[in-house]
């Protein structure tokens, strides 16, 4: 099989007529401009060295190296090798709160903004396996089904903003369950990743980190924000500054971090800030090595080997030639012609 990894790039070849067609103007012009200035005839007998047959000869090694250097910027590619890969990792489950709480900005630029950043680095972190997404506040629900297409996956993390639910709230037990129900059933490990400030309005999620516990998933979770927290930012101009309470004051919201270390500890995970995100991926991918990997797909692969060496190779040697030849003629040719007359 044949292809080129550029097929853009070929549009350049365009220009090599074009080229042609201007050197035979300029050709031309010059030709023109010489019959100006007396006979033709004459005029080569003044120039008995120059060579036309060379002109064009150079020109037409330069054209065909522009052509090589073109076709091997597209990278021309040939045969393939077929293997079958029986692609072998753990799920992956990233639950991303999205309550309100998220729009605080105790952690620059926001809760939510900084979620976003680490969720995706860890999906990085945590390549070859299968990632899927949940977005929660009081109710949660399956964004992303388990896949390998990380980039549709960071796509929906860079989307996932607490405008995209009218619940508000958190309700870490509703997303525990939904993420049990989301993976597939077997015997395997998996792994939850809970990405939230720890706010809970329902105080079940230590119940149902234990029984996802039991069921073989391990929970990590990432406290978002800080323990001075801030104030909730209103997104309706109508509501002031702040989102308000029913007597009127500024809501607070603070990092609840000894909520998401006992979700983390009854879960078999751990409990990480997301000031130290640097340590979450190599934590996660560590813990993630010592569990039974599961065989969930078989991949077929097709390598294509590259060849743009030898065009680029066989362009620097016409070029190399054609720097070599001259415009006059050879002197013994042209003695000898003299000789022959």
């Amino acid at each position: 099989m044949f292809r080129f990894a550029h097929n853009e790039y070929l549009y350049f070849l365009a220009l090599i007529p074009l080229l042609a067609l201007w050197l035979w103007w300029v050709r031309r012009k010059r030709a023109q401009m010489v019959a100006q200035m007396g006979d033709p005839a004459l005029i080569r007998r003044l120039m008995p060295y120059a060579s036309e047959w060379k002109w064009r000869l150079k020109h037409s090694l330069r054209l065909a190296a522009l052509t090589l250097l073109i076709i091997g910027w597209a990278n021309p590619q040939w045969g393939t090798r077929r293997q079958e890969v029986k692609a072998r990792g753990v799920d992956v489950l990233l639950a991303i709160d999205i309550s309100r709480s998220m729009w605080v900005p105790d952690i620059p630029p926001n809760r939510i903004t900084r979620t976003q950043r680490v969720a995706q680095q860890l999906i990085d972190d945590l390549s070859g396996n299968r990632i899927g997404i949940v977005l929660f506040a009081w109710e949660a629900f399956l964004q992303l089904p388990l896949t390998h297409d990380y980039a549709a996956a960071k796509q929906m993390i860079r989307t996932a903003d607490p405008s995209l639910t009218l619940a508000q709230g958190t309700d870490i037990g509703e997303a525990i369950r939904l993420a049990m129900r989301a993976f597939p059933e077997d015997d395997h490990h998996k792994v939850l990743v809970i990405f939230t400030d720890g706010e809970d309005h329902d105080k079940d999620a230590i119940q149902a980190a234990q029984e996802a516990s039991e069921q073989g998933l391990i929970i990590f979770t990432i406290g978002v924000g800080t323990a001075q927290g801030g104030f909730i930012p209103a997104q309706d101009a109508r509501q002031g500054t702040y989102i308000r309470d029913a007597n009127g004051q500024p809501v607070r919201s603070q990092l609840n971090e000894s909520w998401l270390r006992q979700i983390a500890r009854s879960g078999g995970g751990t409990y990480f800030h997301i000031l130290n995100a640097e340590r979450v991926g190599p934590t996660i991918s560590k813990r993630i090595d010592t569990l039974e990997k599961q065989a969930y797909e078989s991949r077929l692969f097709s390598e294509y080997a590259s060849y743009f060496q030898y065009f680029i190779a066989a362009a620097l040697l016409l070029l190399l030639i054609e720097f070599l030849i001259s415009y006059r003629k050879n002197s013994w040719w042209q003695q000898s012609r003299e000789t022959t007359i």
